[in-house]
């Protein structure tokens, strides 16, 4: 596995270089076999450490945790917990997705920029005073063909908010989001038409 450990805003030593390589191979030595790579993240914000571990474990799978202390190795073992908590969970089904290949269809994939980065730079030329978001990055990805137990999983283990793929039942565009009150919200719009039909 290539590590990488690095800072934001304070200095990173070896001591948490070498904490971080040992722990992360035992972690996966014990619950996943084949990382691709790893990067650790340490900064500092006032008083508090926060730790942020992201892990490449496969085509499209990222693994991320995230861990906050008041010392730098308290806040980078409560990433690896969290971390190690989730493979534990999806342990089995990594290991049977990872075998399996996965289908993905291309597509462009935007970054608009936000509200107070539009005000500082409104556009000129358009009508009514009215600004238009700036396209901030544009590039490619990949729309995995998953169903909808393995989007779960997906989401789960990086710990996103929203992830869009085509769902393998039936081939259309679907949805999962992480609600408010915690729980996985799903977005299928293939079953809405169904309903309007009869």
């Amino acid at each position: 596995m290539n590590l990488t450990v690095k800072g934001k805003n304070i200095d990173v030593g070896d001591a948490l270089k070498t904490r971080a390589q040992e722990s992360l191979d035992h972690i996966f030595g014990k619950y996943f076999s084949n990382p691709i790579d790893a990067t650790v993240t340490m900064s500092k914000d006032t008083y508090l450490f926060s730790a942020q571990i992201s892990v490449h474990v496969g085509r499209g799978i990222m693994l991320q945790a995230e861990g906050t202390a008041n010392e730098a190795n308290a806040a980078y073992d409560q990433a690896a917990e969290t971390l190690a908590k989730r493979l534990r969970r999806y342990k089995r089904r990594l290991r049977d997705h990872h075998r399996a290949a996965t289908e993905s269809m291309r597509a462009q994939k935007y970054i608009l920029a936000s509200e107070s980065e539009e005000a500082e730079e409104p556009e000129a030329g358009h009508a009514n005073g009215e600004s238009q978001p700036v396209v901030v990055a544009e590039m490619q990805t990949d729309i995995p063909s998953l169903t909808v137990g393995e989007a779960v999983m997906r989401l789960d283990l990086a710990n996103g908010q929203a992830m869009m793929f085509l769902n393998r039942a039936h081939g259309g565009l679907n949805m999962i989001y992480r609600r408010n009150d915690g729980n996985i919200g799903w977005v299928d719009p293939r079953l809405a038409a169904d309903d309007l039909r009869q």
